[in-house]
């Protein structure tokens, strides 16, 4: 099983931010974190890196009826999301598998939740 499922499409790389944000949010997710790894690699490093973000994204519900069911499940929340920018206009946006990284969680109560989590975020990979 892979840990990620993604897409390439055509597109500016800002234009591609908004655009996975907005698919997001039709899934009910919010994005609670942005890391912009290009401007965190030159701001602490000083090298150069391509447009790389990566959104932490975040469904209110699943995730409040995964912490009752799980305390130490916020290790793994919330649900990443990348978009990186491989060439001008060529960019490959993947998420997170929440059934693969549930897989070491022993709670049969993740499973529903992870696998509901997974077609959300599917849903918005296949929309773009």
């Amino acid at each position: 099983m892979s840990y990620y499922f993604g897409k390439k499409i055509n597109a500016a790389f800002d234009e591609s931010v908004s655009k996975v944000t907005d698919e997001l949010n039709k899934e009910g997710f919010g994005i609670i974190t942005v890391i912009d790894v290009k401007e965190t690699l030159k701001k602490k490093l000083d090298v150069d890196f391509r447009n790389y973000m990566i959104l932490g994204a975040c469904n209110p519900s699943f995730a409040y009826q995964a912490l009752l069911a799980e305390d130490k499940i916020g290790t793994m929340l919330p649900c990443n999301v990348i978009v990186q920018e491989l060439v001008p206009d060529e960019i490959e946006v993947a998420a997170i598998d929440p059934l693969a990284s549930m897989q070491a969680v022993d709670n049969p109560k993740q499973a529903e939740g992870g696998d509901q989590v997974r077609v959300k975020l599917k849903t918005v990979i296949d929309s773009l």
